[in-house]
């Protein structure tokens, strides 16, 4: 009875019904469910994309943690050794931090300045990926070479090969210090597509420490350390700073990116929250298709009553109809929404190229695109999710349906 129940279960999906409402309400319910699931699978994509170049690009630019002193000059003796022993970090490059101006005609910009040492640099940065080839190597050879990121540059006019003048103030540890100017020239100009685009400055680490001079205060040198795992750095700093001397901090990534990390986070629980609802009404409303269905079809269901099929071949017909309608509206959906997913980044980029306008700017958003990262683990979630509710929908409905009396239904036909 199973083969027959199925056939007239996917024989009421596949035939309009003779009532038009009937058959628009069902179209309605599967449209629904394909809806829901694509969009929370595209939703969920983008999400991951986001925390994807959270973790592999932004983690990868600024230090997982940094080490630095306060107060009056320390020893950094042994300091970078006491580091590089915990089994979590990968490598460790000196810095000098700078607070400065830059200034270019009328245009005036405070920046933080960090001196580097480019070979060392690249062993805790992947920012010679978004430079030109010699770009950081050169910043020991140009004379006041400096690199700035592509958001700096636009906002003074900056390009390749221009000159401005930093002005850079001095901790004195509690003592006046006059601020000192220097000029640079402009050796590239960094562009990642995110937000440290907005903020990058780089020099050599001669050079900052020129600019530094003698001032007795410590507050400006430090080390950038790069760990096995990113996610690990508020621990690690924990545990660095229980066994660094008197006078060292070390602060973690959390500190300064940790919010970014935590909205992304939140913003895909509550929109993949939000989305969900989409797909519970579009599972509810394959409630109200099969009780139109179910009262369209009560003198079917009277003849196969009468013909001798039992109540539970009544309910297998409705529940396998509104199965398929579940099903149909899932597995449509994934693969609307895994197209989507695919294409989500490059469909954006026309868009915007097309009309002229950006949706995402470094200003605010911590990238400038749309980056999407289809998990199929996510496709199964959604999926399953969607399916497993328009199963729970079709039982009350079927139910009913299986309860129809023969003589009642053909009263009046």
């Amino acid at each position: 009875m199973f083969k027959t129940a199925a056939f007239i279960g996917l024989r009421y999906v596949t035939v309009r019904s003779s009532n038009q409402l009937v058959s628009f309400i069902s179209m309605v319910s599967m449209i629904g469910m394909m809806l829901g699931v694509a969009l929370l699978i595209v939703v969920l994509s983008v999400m991951n994309g986001f925390e994807r170049e959270m973790q592999q690009r932004i983690l990868g630019l600024v230090p997982h943690i940094t080490v630095s002193a306060y107060g009056q000059g320390r020893d950094w003796t042994g300091i970078e050794e006491t580091v590089r022993a915990h089994s979590e970090v990968v490598s460790t490059a000196p810095f000098i931090k700078l607070n400065a101006m830059m200034m270019r005609g009328n245009e005036v910009d405070a920046v933080i300045v960090f001196g580097i040492q480019p070979d060392r640099e690249t062993q805790v940065s992947i920012v010679e990926q978004y430079l030109p080839n010699t770009a950081l190597s050169e910043l020991a050879t140009v004379k006041n070479g400096i690199i700035i990121g592509a958001g700096l540059a636009d906002k003074l006019g900056l390009e390749k090969g221009s000159s401005l003048n930093l002005m850079v103030t001095r901790d004195g540890g509690g003592k006046l210090f006059s601020p000192r100017f220097q000029r640079f020239k402009v050796s590239a100009i960094f562009y990642s597509g995110t937000e440290i685009d907005q903020t990058l400055t780089l020099i050599h680490y001669q050079q900052a420490q020129e600019l530094l001079g003698n001032t007795p205060s410590s507050s400006g040198r430090g080390l950038r350390l790069r760990l096995k795992d990113s996610l690990q750095a508020p621990r690690v700093a924990w545990e660095l700073e229980q066994q660094l001397p008197y006078g060292f901090i070390s602060t973690d990534w959390t500190r300064t990116h940790g919010n970014l990390y935590s909205a992304i986070q939140l913003s895909r629980k509550l929109v993949a929250l939000m989305l969900l609802t989409i797909i519970a009404v579009a599972a509810f409303n394959v409630i109200s298709a099969l009780v139109m269905v179910v009262n369209d079809k009560r003198s079917d269901i009277a003849i196969l009553r009468t013909l001798g099929a039992s109540s539970r071949t009544v309910l297998s017909v409705f529940l396998i109809h509104g199965t398929a309608i579940g099903f149909a509206g899932a597995l449509l959906g994934a693969v609307l929404g895994v197209s989507l997913s695919w294409w989500a980044t490059d469909i954006v980029a026309w868009v915007e190229v097309s009309f002229g306008i950006q949706f995402l700017n470094t200003d605010v958003y911590p990238v400038d695109y749309v980056p999407a990262d289809l998990r199929w683990s996510d496709v199964l979630l959604v999926c399953g999710t969607g399916f497993v509710m328009s199963l729970l929908a079709t039982i009350y409905p079927s139910w009913r349906a299986a309860k129809v009396q023969p003589a009642q239904a053909l009263r009046y036909d």
